[in-house]
């Protein structure tokens, strides 16, 4: 029976505080649509998916969510609720899938960041289109739809591309996954 590893505290902190603060310097980026945003935030959870158990991984999410409301002042609208669908679509495709190939190693041997990255930002980028048509705009919202998509995949793209580097070149973070094994 596996042994229930103690929450990380000092970690799970540390990437939520590193998380507020990508989150900030993104929100100095314009928008080119509605609810688009580069996913900066996002690196965190990405270079935590080896670092962190599940539940780890979920406060890192909330403390992302709740962060980033907090610094668009945005928490108590309906634009908070689509980064909540957004970001908890993007946490499961992400966690789901790095889970899964994992386990079946002997298919893939690693799963980039970059792909998982990518998966995750179709997933929010899925939910809130979704949400947009359902509640918001209506049919109409389909006309952004191709755009959102296209920027969302070269944000997916370019986040997963900085994990992936990150992930490489860090000691700091090789030291932390290499004491996980």
């Amino acid at each position: 029976m596996e042994q229930k590893k103690p929450f990380r505290t000092d970690l799970t902190a540390f990437l939520g505080a590193l998380s507020l603060f990508l989150s900030t310097v993104e929100y100095l980026f314009p928008k080119p649509v509605p609810f688009f945003r580069l996913g900066l935030s996002n690196l965190p959870l990405l270079v935590g998916l080896d670092l962190l158990n599940l539940r780890e991984l979920g406060v890192l999410l909330a403390l992302k969510v709740v962060g980033q409301a907090l610094v668009n002042g945005t928490l108590a609208s309906y634009v908070f609720l689509f980064s909540v669908a957004g970001s908890t679509a993007s946490f499961l495709v992400m966690v789901g899938l790095h889970r899964l190939t994992r386990r079946i190693r002997f298919l893939f041997r690693h799963t980039s960041l970059i792909s998982l990255s990518l998966a995750g930002a179709l997933a929010s980028n899925t939910v809130q289109i979704a949400l947009s048509i359902t509640f918001i705009f209506g049919p109409a919202s389909g006309v952004i739809a191709p755009l959102f998509y296209g920027l969302g995949t070269l944000a997916g793209l370019g986040v997963g591309w900085l994990a992936e580097i990150f992930a490489q070149k860090s000691q700091w973070y090789k030291r932390l996954r290499d004491a996980q094994d």
